[in-house]
């Protein structure tokens, strides 16, 4: 047993390991990163999208079609 244990702690393999373990942990947290980013601007967005429907009926009740001026007439 004395000599496995010697034997592993001299034994170098285990530091490529340990490289590709850290080099994950730094990716891991860069991509939790920008998914945290991402869900901020997206619900920014989803949230501006929303609030420009609501304030975009102006005086006509949301819903109600109305019809569209007609070419060459916007002038009234």
């Amino acid at each position: 047993m004395k000599t496995f244990l010697k034997s592993f702690f001299r034994n170098e393999s285990g530091a490529s390991a340990a490289e590709y373990a850290l080099i994950l942990a730094i990716v891991g947290v860069a991509l939790g990163a920008a998914a945290l980013y991402l869900s901020v601007q997206v619900s920014g967005a989803v949230n501006n999208a929303g609030n420009i429907i609501s304030e975009g009926c102006g005086d006509v009740p949301c819903g109600q079609v109305t019809e569209a001026p007609k070419a060459g007439n916007a002038g009234g």
